[in-house]
């Protein structure tokens, strides 16, 4: 190539899409092995996460679902952490993984959306130690280059023994790649030598050579003809890329030096169009370079900075990559919360020619020989296919439907007409429709036709998802008039486990940093500024632990205290007016520190209690005694929750798992299942009619997370990143309208979700941010609110020195109809069902539901509807045909309006003469 002749790639463009083009609910593994951590074949996604000590892998959609959303599940692949895995070239759906289990595992993987494989289809066991690395044969199906820390094996997976084991390397092998056509192997080590094999010839390496300068972590990867391209670190710890000639290893052809950094560079190269991109582990930036076997070797195209920091990369296969808008490159970025794909892009007219230029042809899904064959010493690369759209196979008309839960899924022709592959196959699969590469999604490949305008409509719809009719709800403080100011002396470092206020319709209580444990009551109908002076109070005489008013009984508040006993103690009516010393009851039994306390939803008097003593128990205030004693934890309690039945109890605890309880049956968990990793603390709520049970806590990186679990089997249904901050953020769940409401104590925003009972689960809405840190909300019961302004949820806020109640209201046009749709019947859970007794013996109970309807409002839904005011003339009145005839007079009648009429006599013509007489002298 002539060094001065200019690339048609020199121009390409990466580009990063919105965050709402990113794979959500993803972890990213953050901890370290010698793979990228992230692969992609034409319709799937997988990746390591932290989940399980890494032994989980993630799975994805390559591209959006019908409603614009990915797909994303876990499949428990390892007892131990996996370090590497690979798709098979020539199948979409056959994944490889390693482990440091020591095992290789084969995986016939489903669409996202489909139910996962249990267990593997073929497990291998090298018996060399930690795996490192799996890498599937560029050109022979079913072979598997597998490394461990200083050795490496090559297996035909219907074997049940290595074809070959390669000669012990010195040191840590850090990469390993094949040759374009499968003939060699190349590695690299940390004692900083490069070996290249012939698997077929001989179990020592057929050269090797002292390469690479620095003691950190290096790649290896075969690019054009016989060139290697290694990166690294050179003698002063810069990242460094080398190329090299396996003819001659003696010395590199090249080298670039980038920045002084600790980042293990990963490199990926596409050999059609010889772009190579590198990118540091943990580093925010992705270069790329265009490499050529001459003269100048390697020049940089572009320097991407992204969003966040990268814990993995892959390429996406040519065969999926969107011709129409002239992608030549799709990578895939793992970050700790989202997979980014960033599209590079030559910027060429887009979405009409093909631009063969760009395309060479690439490798397709058929595989060129057997295992067998390349055994017994063939060397044939993997036949190529065009990505001109108007040569591929078009794809039938039923696989482009998405393929329901349960049938087999849609194959490449290329790969049915060859399936070699000895990992089973459901026995329906050759009668499933055929699908070429292409068609696998409309979005990235640009080979379907062009959609109907109905067809367009519906597909932005899905692009931009489903979406929550709270979207745009709004936080708002009401009135300065409403407020309790001058609040002073707040004790504002109660337990993580308390909410650290409470409140009911009538009064607030609020803990002061006083000594005795004393709280203040104030009343929400004496509104203003409190005086200076003191203010009768409760005193508990020690520390406060938790409290709550009870929801049967607006005057009955129950205080926990630091000494393992509760305290029952009953507001006067009218509000505290001197203070109280003597509580109405005390409770006592367990024997260390309190975290918690929770009122039965539905029998009154009924109260659950959590301690340091690794119990809960349940009281009687009736009786005052202790009722039923629950064990089976192993370490700190950090929240509880009643099913909105009453019937079930669910607690969250320290030692990682989410238990559920039926007191009335037994005192063990019916049934344990992991819940968040980090130790930090959560809250625990009931949501969508208690099918599921949401967990806000932390993940293993101190994150704040949201977690959705089945209450039916405890799994894991889907996670949704918060931030990072100290505080558990405190969940609020309004049943009537599925949103959820959360935030921290110390916290200025409030996070608003809608959540769903099915995919994508967590729909996120506006959320509230207050100029100042507040000690947390409190709602009331719903008839507080003002339905008239469409407010669906009324809370009390906590500040510093204030009492503000925050309204949270839903925009809408017909103000002056009842908004039914936001407005269902609630549920009066503040009225006892059934009593305390009553429930122990096994009755249950319903609360009545009320209809917030103003008698004066009509419902929205029974409206008359508006008649729609055209602001424009219809189309048809510019579309409509026109006679040459009736297009001649109308440029006739222009053309004289503009010149003005012929017919009127010019103006000299009315100008007199001269008389004849005039003109003698």
């Amino acid at each position: 190539m002539n060094r001065f002749k200019t690339s048609k790639y020199k121009n390409t463009t990466p580009k990063i899409p919105k965050k709402d083009g990113w794979i959500a609910n993803v972890r990213g593994g953050s901890f370290t092995s010698q793979g990228n951590h992230i692969k992609s074949s034409c319709s799937l996604v997988a990746f390591n996460t932290d989940q399980a000590g890494g032994g989980i892998v993630g799975l994805s959609s390559l591209n959006p679902g019908p409603e614009g959303k990915w797909t994303v599940t876990q499949i428990p692949c390892h007892a131990d952490q996996v370090t590497d895995l690979d798709f098979s070239p020539f199948d979409d759906y056959l994944l490889a993984t390693c482990s440091a289990d020591e095992t290789v595992k084969v995986w016939r993987v489903c669409d996202a959306g489909q139910d996962q494989p249990g267990s593997a289809e073929v497990t291998l066991t090298p018996g060399d130690g930690r795996l490192e690395i799996v890498l599937f044969h560029p050109a022979a199906s079913d072979l598997l280059a597998v490394a461990s820390t200083k050795g490496v094996q090559v297996w035909d997976i219907k074997r049940d023994s290595a074809l070959t084991v390669l000669e012990q390397h010195a040191d840590q092998i850090q990469g390993l790649s094949w040759k374009e056509d499968g003939s060699l192997l190349a590695s690299s080590c940390k004692d900083k030598k490069l070996r290249i094999f012939d698997p077929r010839a001989q179990p020592s390496a057929v050269q090797c050579t002292q390469g690479l300068l620095g003691n950190k972590d290096s790649r290896i990867l075969w690019v054009k003809d016989d060139n290697l391209l290694t990166t690294g670190f050179n003698q002063v710890r810069q990242q460094e890329v080398r190329l090299w000639d396996s003819r001659k290893l003696s010395s590199s052809l090249r080298s670039v030096s980038l920045a002084t950094s600790n980042a293990t560079l990963m490199p990926l190269f596409d050999p059609d169009t010889g772009l190579l991109i590198v990118s540091g582990n943990g580093e925010s930036v992705i270069d790329c370079f265009e490499l050529t076997v001459t003269e100048p070797f390697l020049s940089q195209v572009s320097h991407c900075l992204t969003d966040t920091s990268t814990r993995g990369v892959a390429l996406v296969p040519k065969l999926a990559v969107d011709v129409s808008s002239c992608e030549v490159l799709r990578v895939l970025q793992l970050t700790d919360n989202f997979i980014v794909p960033i599209s590079y892009q030559v910027p060429r007219k887009a979405g009409q020619d093909f631009h063969a230029d760009l395309y060479p042809d690439t490798a397709g899904h058929t595989p060129a020989m057997t295992a067998d064959d390349w055994w017994k010493g063939e060397n044939t690369q993997a036949e190529r296919v065009g990505l001109d759209p108007n040569k591929r196979p078009k794809a039938n008309t039923p696989s482009a439907k998405v393929p329901s839960k349960g049938l087999p899924r849609d194959k490449s022709k290329e790969e049915a007409s060859t399936s070699s592959s000895p990992v089973s196959t459901p026995s329906s699969s050759s009668a499933a429709p055929s699908r070429s590469p292409s068609s696998t999604s409309g979005l990235s490949s640009g080979f379907l036709p062009s959609p109907s305008p109905s067809q367009s409509s519906r597909a932005i719809q899905n692009m931009l998802g489903p979406s929550s009719k709270f979207r745009h709800i709004q936080g708002s403080v009401l009135h300065r008039d409403t407020h309790i100011t001058n609040l002073r002396g707040l004790h504002l470092t109660t337990p993580g486990e308390c909410d650290g206020f409470c409140a009911n319709g009538q009064r607030v209580a609020v803990p002061l940093a006083i000594a005795g444990g004393q709280i203040a009551v104030f009343e929400l109908s004496r509104r203003g500024k409190l005086p200076d002076t003191a203010l009768p109070t409760i005193q508990n005489t020690v520390n406060v632990a938790d409290f709550c008013f009870d929801p049967f009984d607006p005057h009955k508040l129950v205080v926990a205290g630091d000494d393992a006993k509760i305290r029952v103690w009953q507001i006067p009516e009218g509000g505290l007016t001197e203070t109280l010393t003597e509580p109405v009851l005390v409770l006592k039994g367990h024997t260390e520190k309190i975290y918690s306390i929770k009122f039965h939803p539905h029998a009154s008097g009924l109260l659950a209690s959590s301690s340091y003593d690794l119990t809960v128990r349940l009281w009687n205030l009736e009786t005052g005694e202790e009722v039923k004693r629950l064990s089976g934890h192993q370490d700190q309690i950090f929240a509880m929750a009643w099913s909105p039945d009453g019937k079930l109890l669910a607690t969250v605890c320290k030692d990682g798992k989410v238990r559920l309880y039926d007191p009335r049956k037994s005192g063990l968990p019916l049934q344990e299942g992991p819940g968040p990793e980090g130790q930090r603390g959560a809250r625990v709520v009931w949501v969508c009619d208690g099918k599921y049970l949401l967990v806000s806590g932390f993940d293993s990186r101190s994150e704040r997370q949201l977690y959705l679990y089945s209450a039916e089997s405890l799994g894991s249904v889907a996670t949704a990143p918060a931030d990072v901050s100290p505080s558990t953020l405190i969940p609020f769940y309004d049943p009537d309208t599925s949103v959820l409401i959360l935030t921290g104590k110390g916290d200025t925003r409030v996070y608003i979700f809608e959540i769903a009972p099915e995919a994508p689960y967590f729909m996120e809405c506006s959320s509230y941010n207050s100029s100042e840190p507040h000690k947390g909300l409190c709602f009331l019961p719903k008839t507080e609110c003002n339905v008239r302004g469409v407010e669906v949820a009324r809370a009390i806020r906590l500040g510093k020195t204030t009492i503000e109640p925050l309204a949270f209201n839903v925009p809408r046009v017909r103000k002056e109809f009842f908004q039914d749709d936001v407005f269902p019947d609630t549920a009066v859970w503040w009225e006892a069902s059934l009593t305390a007794a009553a429930w122990l013996s096994g009755s249950n109970g319903h609360h009545r539901k009320l209809n917030l309807q103003p008698k004066d409002m009509t419902p929205v839904s029974e409206a008359p509807k508006e008649a729609p005011v055209r602001k424009y003339l219809p189309s048809s009145v510019y579309l409509e045909e026109k006679t040459d005839e009736q297009k001649k007079e109308e440029l006739l009648s222009a053309m004289v309006a503009k010149l003005g009429n012929r017919e009127d006599p010019l103006p000299q013509e009315s100008y007199e003469g001269v008389d004849d007489d005039e003109w003698d002298d």
